[in-house]
């Protein structure tokens, strides 16, 4: 694997191409939280890298901060191989979890 591959211009560049795989688990996950496939790829295009998870399996993720088209911010969690994006998570960031920037995760 690549690590070159964890940064948001490929990611982007694969979702452009379509090579992308939804997972079971982030489309139910899209369905519970009512987020459409449509705003996490507008959160991914209009987003940054947050958090690296380089040790991930089967593949390195990140975690995205990007915004909808209503300007609410959404994450997005996904990990990249040599050929694909996968679609892990995405979820509205909750305000008892995070501070205010929605970047640094608050006190446990």
């Amino acid at each position: 694997m690549n690590k070159d591959l964890l940064n948001i211009e490929v990611i982007r560049k694969y979702i452009l191409e379509r090579k992308v795989n939804w997972t079971k688990h982030c489309l139910n996950r899209l369905n519970q939280r009512e987020i459409l496939i449509s705003e996490v790829k507008m959160a991914i295009s209009n987003g940054k890298i947050i958090e690296y998870y380089d040790d991930d399996y089967p593949y390195p993720s990140c975690l995205i901060l990007g915004h909808n088209a209503d300007n609410e911010i959404i994450h997005v969690v996904c990990g990249v191989s040599d050929e694909l994006v996968h679609m892990i998570t995405a979820y509205y960031p909750d305000n008892s979890k995070w501070q205010e920037d929605m970047k640094t995760r608050g006190e446990e």
